[in-house]
Formats: C-alpha cells, sequence, structure tokens
C-alpha cells in the first residue's frame, strides 16, 4: 500500500542535544544533580501536567522558579542555557520541505508551553508541516495510542499508509501496535535511508 503521510517527532530528532555541557554546568551553577534538572524542565515521567496543557506559560515558568528554588525572572536565562547545546537541523528541515511537496506530513511532540510560537516565529520551520500536533495543545502523550489516533485523523490516513519517525523506542513500537510503519531516529542519515527504502517498497 502507498504511503501517504510522514508523522515526525521533534525533540531528539529534528532539534537534538548535541552537547550536554551546558545542561552539566547549569546543574553544577544551581547546585542540583541533572536528574532533577531534567524533572523540573521536562516535567515528571509518567503523568506531566506541563506537556499534557494542564499548566500555561506563566504556570510553567512558576514551576521551575519552585523546583529549582530560583527567582522567577531568572527561569527564561535558566531556560536558555540548559538548551545552550541543542542544534537546529536545518538540513533535515529542508529535506521535510521537500518531503512535504508529495506527502502529507504532521510534527508529533511531547512538549512543553510555548513550542508553536518558537516553530513559528523563532526557528520558522512550521511551514515543513500541513499540521502541528504538541502534547501540551492537545492534551495527550506519545505512547498514548489516542495520539496515535488523532494524528491519523488530523492527516486523514490510514495506519498502513503513514509512516512514525521517533527517537523513543517505545514510541515507535506504540505506533507499530496500532498498524503504522515506524522508524527509530538514530541520525539524519539511517532514518531518512530507511524512510527512501520503505517508500520505494510501498510504491511496488
Amino acid at each position: 500500500m502507498p504511503i501517504h503521510a510522514l508523522l515526525w517527532d521533534l525533540g531528539g530528532v529534528i532539534a537534538r542535544t548535541e552537547d550536554p555541557a551546558p545542561r552539566a554546568a547549569l546543574a553544577a551553577r544551581l547546585g542540583c544533580n541533572l536528574a532533577d534538572l531534567n524533572t523540573a524542565i521536562f516535567g515528571p515521567v509518567g503523568h506531566n501536567p506541563l506537556q499534557l496543557g494542564e499548566v500555561d506559560l506563566a504556570g510553567y515558568h512558576a514551576h521551575i522558579a519552585a523546583a529549582l528554588g530560583c527567582p522567577l525572572e531568572a527561569v527564561p536565562e535558566i531556560l536558555a542555557e540548559f538548551y545552550g547545546g541543542d542544534v537546529l537541523d536545518y538540513a533535515l528541515v529542508e529535506e521535510l520541505r521537500r518531503l512535504k511537496r508529495s506527502y502529507r506530513q504532521t510534527l508529533v511532540s511531547n512538549h512543553l508551553p510555548g513550542l508553536r510560537e518558537r516553530l513559528e516565529h523563532e526557528w520558522q520551520i512550521d511551514d515543513a508541516f500541513h499540521h502541528l500536533l504538541i502534547s501540551h495543545e492537545i492534551g495527550l502523550m506519545k505512547p498514548d495510542p489516542a495520539f496515535y489516533r488523532l494524528a491519523l485523523e488530523t492527516t486523514g490516513c490510514t495506519a498502513e499508509e503513514s509512516v512514525f519517525i521517533d527517537d523513543h523506542e517505545p514510541n515507535v513500537a506504540a505506533a507499530r501496535a496500532l498498524g503504522l510503519h515506524g522508524i527509530v531516529f538514530t541520525s539524519p542519515e539511517q532514518a531518512l535511508a530507511e524512510l527512501q527504502a520503505l517508500l520505494a517498497q510501498a510504491t511496488h
């Protein structure tokens, strides 16, 4: 069956932490360990009110300030430091723009308040996608099957017509369980090679 829809994760795929040193330095400066810093920024594992949209941007900043014991006005600088080693892969984005001409392309991201503004205004990469599905806006997180069902409903494609690309294997496994094709991202070269092979196979 031909492929018509491509579903792309953001963190660890399009935007990746290439240098962990800034996060380690920030944790040391704040006097906490890296695990606690990650929890303060990303929220708890499991039911995550930050990524499920139960907290707005102001509430998110207040959460960080409380978790790290820092002034509220220091939070923007802390976030800038935390993401200082992250790189947005513009070469991959250009490939996604090319793929968008032939496939219904959707960003499917577990993420925090403020992401849409970054995609549209800071990074200006929202044009690489037909749709943006962000967990804090829709109240669902991968690997919840409802997230994938909503993605399929949004694209108007069946699971068999769709490919899901994510760096987190459990998320890919959940997609495959629903019948989607899945690619576990380890590098742009690997993921794009697997995708092209899958697209070629699906046309025969």
